[in-house]
Order: C-alpha cells, then structure tokens, then sequence
C-alpha cells in the first residue's frame, strides 16, 4: 500500500478502476453540475431576484425541474458520461505511471507530497486533453435552452460544430482547463495522500479504507475545487462562444476573445466576486465527486485485484 493510492503492478487496472469510478460518480453528481454550469454562464447577478432567471440552488433545481423536466438535470449526460470515463480511466492510468516513473529516482523520496502533486498535475493534464471535446458538447447541451434547442444530440453537435464553425472549436477553452487541471489534480492527489495519511495517523485503520476515502477525498476536493474556481469559470465560459442563437431566454450573453479578456471583462462588468460565481454548487460538487473519484476508484481496484488472484489461482 502507498501512500494514497494503492498501487497493482498491472497498468490495465488502474484504468479499469478509473472508467468505474468516472462512470458512477458522474451519475450520481451530474445535477450539481448542470446547475453550477448555469450559474456560471448567467451574466446577472444570482442573488438579485429582479434581473436574474438563477438567484440560488434550491431555486435552481425548482426552475428546472418545472420548466424543462426532470430529467433536464441530466441534459448533455451522454457526452458528459463519455467524457467522464475518458477522463477518469486516463487519470488514473497515466498517475500510476508517472508514479512509477518518480520511483527510479530515489533523490524524489523525501518529497513524496511533491512527487504526487507532480504526477497528479500530469495525468490531469492526460485525461483533459483526450476528454476535452466531451466537454465542450457536454457544455453546450446543458446551456442550451429547450425553448430554442439547436443540438438535437451528442452527434448532431458534432456535424454542427463541424459544419457551421471548425474542429478547432471542440478544444474552445483549452489553455484555460490546463492552466486550471496543472494546479487541480495536482492539489487533489497531493491533498488526498495528506488527509488520508492524517486519517491513518488518527484511527485505527492501516490501509485506505471506504471511510478513510471519502473523508480525505471530500475535503481535497473541496480545498482544490476553491483554488482554481475562476479558472473553470472561465472555461465555461469561452467553451459557449460563439452560441449565442443557443443562449436566448437565459439573460444577456458574455462575449470574450480569449482568457484574460474573459476574466478582466467579469470583474469589469460582474465584479470580482463574479469570478466565483456558482462558487456554492461546485464546491458542493467538488467534495461529493472527488469523494466517490477516489472511493470508487480505490475500491474498484481491491475487487479487481481479488477476481485476479482468484483466476490466478484457479489457473494454477
């Protein structure tokens, strides 16, 4: 057992456990999603009532729900399935491989934090640029509106991005997302392995278990997700120029050339708190997620290992 993570001389494992955890967790947390990408796209202020469609969480899902149906809080969830085993079986695959690469250099064993803060911020960079295009689908399913639908679906979006713009618009975004998965999944790992050793140190368990995970994975989700917020705003928002036939009904559109007009141009017009704004449902997001990432992952992982060892003997 590592530090953090468990470790399988079997690479293969790593990104099954990774699709499985990527799977369930956006499952269950898509909802979250769709409302802190609502918020985040919304130009007005969400506390005012007057001006604004989105003024707080539980209005959020309320409005949804009676304007567009239930399951519009799992609208875009095919390519945000898509992406999310991408991301998490490329996450976890190419982590486990850094990881093994920072182990043939014992100079690196004193700075074991360091190492997965490196390693982390690497293989988030991996999965972001395999899944990225998944992203920006998945994005503008979830901002379009029902009322002026123009995707009928994920390969309809596809053809159209295609046809009316460019490939290029697929990776819409892009520098702003790595800028913001370097420092993420970096402070993610390295805050997993910090809280899950303090957890270890502080109760009798020994290895990583289901409690010990989700402890340690809510609370550096939450720490990372913060950290890094008006970067993901950012991303949203340049991910939907270009959209503005699909935006109508939602309020006024936000219009940017690129990624520091987008944050001098939010502070100008929103203030600086507009950086975070949707700061609440993607915190909450954020420790749920990166909660059942880990847990799922490290637990998936122990079954893939006994169903291993069990054919392992059998074929003995």
């Amino acid at each position: 057992m590592s530090v953090s993570l468990q470790t399988s001389d079997h690479n293969a494992d790593h990104a099954i456990a990774g699709a499985s955890s990527g799977f369930l967790t956006r499952f269950i947390c898509q909802p979250l999603d769709v409302v802190k990408i609502r918020f985040q796209l919304q130009v007005e202020p969400i506390k005012d009532h007057h001006v604004s469609k989105y003024h707080s969480i539980a209005q959020t899902f309320s409005l949804i729900i009676k304007e567009e149906g239930i399951l519009a809080l799992w609208k875009g969830h095919v390519p945000a399935q898509i992406l999310s085993v991408i991301y998490g079986t490329g996450q976890f695959y190419s982590y486990n491989i850094f990881m093994k690469a920072f182990k043939n250099l014992p100079q690196l064993e004193e700075w074991k934090f360091s190492t997965k803060f490196l390693a982390g911020a690497g293989a988030g960079c991996v999965a972001t640029v395999a899944s990225f295009p998944c992203d920006t689908i998945r994005t503008r399913l979830v901002a379009q509106s029902n009322k002026h639908p123009i995707y009928k679906g994920v390969i309809h979006s596809c053809s159209c991005i295609i046809q009316h713009e460019s490939p290029r618009a697929f990776f819409n975004g892009l520098v702003p997302t790595l800028l913001q998965i370097i420092p993420h999944s970096g402070l993610q790992f390295a805050f997993y392995g910090l809280f899950s050793d303090l957890y270890k140190k502080y109760s009798s368990d020994t290895n990583i278990s289901f409690y010990n995970s989700m402890v340690s994975g809510s609370a550096a989700g939450l720490l990372s997700k913060t950290a890094v917020y008006p970067l993901d705003l950012s991303r949203k928002r340049l991910q939907i120029q270009g959209f503005e036939h699909g935006r109508k009904g939602f309020g006024s559109f936000f219009s940017c050339t690129g990624l520091l007009d987008c944050l001098r141009l939010t502070v100008k017009v929103e203030g600086l708190r507009g950086l975070f704004k949707g700061l609440a449902p993607s915190q909450i997001k954020a420790a749920a997620t990166t909660a059942l990432h880990f847990t799922t992952y490290e637990q998936s992982l122990v079954l893939i290992k006994a169903i291993r060892k069990l054919y392992d003997s059998e074929t003995k």
